[in-house]
């Protein structure tokens, strides 16, 4: 039961990041563009850890908290570039 549940979840998240990658491509403007890659991420994260489930695997666990990590801090630098035109100040 809980690997069809995986796997229904799994393409539902799949379906959201293709919408995603729609917003990323489409929006109208940049901030559209940020929180769509912040999404993004998030959902990425969410596979990673549907996967780490379904392979019972610790592994995964450790790649989706960095792959947080990096999602957190290139969404910061690009909301601060977004508003001062500078990253370094």
């Amino acid at each position: 039961m809980l690997s069809y549940t995986i796997i229904i979840v799994a393409i539902c998240i799949c379906i959201a990041l293709i919408l995603n990658l729609w917003r990323l491509l489409q929006g109208p403007t940049a901030s559209d563009r940020i929180l769509a890659l912040d999404t993004m991420y998030i959902n990425a994260i969410a596979l990673i850890l549907l996967y780490g489930i379904h392979v019972k695997s610790a592994l995964y666990f450790e790649a989706a908290v960095l792959i947080a990590m990096l999602g957190f801090v290139s969404t910061a630098a690009l909301c601060k570039y977004l508003l001062r035109g500078d990253i370094i100040e």
